[in-house]
């Protein structure tokens, strides 16, 4: 997520990495449009006739304003808007937004995009980028100058996260619970990046709990890769003469509807107490896998953290996280496993066999580290 409150991004990397980006602020990432594509792609409908808000994205380098700019017709969009906070490393490699726009480049600061037409300007018969640096650089009323740094938390920038509908960025990871507090705020509608963490947080845990967040569409913990900067010295392939890095823990996190959190988890494992021991300091079972969740228990099971990519709140009750009735880890016969969420199916739910998912499955015993927020 963004070091910087543009569009560069600190999810993850693996937690060795993600500490020393952050200690290092070397927390740079650029998500591939791709990326964005797959997973904004199942929310078309929540886009019509509303104003999105991208406020940690400078047009520069941002392909979540290249995503929305390019698709503003087609999603039938009312208004899009972009706010940066300040030059980035690799500023004018895309668009040279700031020429003819009465800005001069070495007065660069932060700024604002506000779109709510794109025509087809050059008369190619598409729309396009070219389309959208031609609105730009002669709509003097389209891009302006912000009075302040451009901070989320500003005052002009919390104005318009007022007006917006639907909030899509990839936000600075150091300041996730912050962003997601504001959102909350405001109650608005988003579709963010995150690491996964962040589902570690007694704050966003607590929004799982009330059904008010979910991980979003894009498969869980699969990992994606991201465009550094040249600077950087650790990456793991270069891709069309750009550095990349691959991001293990980076997921979607959504308060829209997601279809797979409606559909009910099919069990096809019979509870036995050898295979499903008890924890020593509360009245529940530990599974180890989400797919091994047994059909015909009713009680108390401690599941493993990826259990919330496949959560449906009609199907389960989450009672709680990682701590026995002693605020101690979870433990069997002394030891901890790794972290674990207590939940308890509802009376009114089905219970059935379902596909097993070998990706998710080998996540589900992954250490979350010594991770102290709940």
């Amino acid at each position: 997520m963004i070091d910087g409150f543009c569009e560069k991004t600190s999810i993850g990397m693996a937690k060795k990495d993600l500490q020393a980006a952050n200690k290092a602020k070397n927390d740079e990432f650029y998500t591939q449009l791709n990326d964005i594509q797959l997973e904004l792609s199942h929310y078309k409908k929540d886009f019509k006739d509303k104003i999105v808000l991208c406020n940690c994205d400078d047009p520069y380098e941002s392909n979540f304003f290249k995503y929305f700019a390019l698709n503003f017709n087609a999603l039938g969009l009312k208004k899009l808007i972009a706010t940066c906070y300040d030059p980035s490393p690799i500023a004018g490699q895309q668009l040279n937004l700031f020429e003819d726009n009465n800005i001069e480049v070495k007065e660069k600061k932060a700024y604002k995009i506000e779109i709510e037409e794109i025509l087809d300007a050059n008369g190619d018969g598409s729309i396009n980028l070219t389309d959208v640096e031609i609105l730009l650089k002669n709509n003097k009323n389209v891009l302006t100058t912000l009075d302040g740094d451009g901070d989320f938390r500003s005052k002009e920038c919390v104005e318009l996260l007022k007006q917006s509908d639907i909030v899509v960025t990839n936000p600075p990871f150091s300041l996730f619970r912050e962003y997601i507090a504001l959102l909350e705020q405001y109650d608005k509608s988003f579709i963010i990046m995150g690491n996964t963490n962040a589902l570690t947080y007694k704050e966003i845990f607590k929004l799982f709990q009330q059904d008010k967040i979910r991980t979003g569409n894009t498969n869980f913990n699969v990992g994606m890769y991201f465009y550094v900067p040249d600077s950087y010295e650790k990456f793991h392939k270069i891709e069309n003469g750009r550095k990349m890095v691959r991001v293990s823990t980076s997921c979607w996190y959504t308060n829209l509807e997601v279809k797979k959190h409606k559909e009910e988890l099919i069990s096809f494992k019979q509870y036995n107490s050898e295979e499903y021991p008890k924890y020593d300091n509360y009245d529940a079972i530990n599974v180890n896998k989400y797919t091994d969740i047994p059909y015909d228990y009713d009680g108390i099971m401690g599941v493993p953290i990826t259990f919330l990519d496949k959560y449906n709140p009609n199907q389960f009750e989450i009672i709680r996280f990682r701590k026995g009735n002693d605020e101690k880890d979870l433990s069997i016969n002394g030891k901890c496993p790794y972290f674990r969420i207590l939940i308890r199916r509802k009376q009114n739910s089905a219970a059935y066999k379902i596909e097993d998912s070998n990706s998710m499955a080998a996540e589900d015993n992954a250490p979350y580290g010594n991770n102290s927020n709940i």
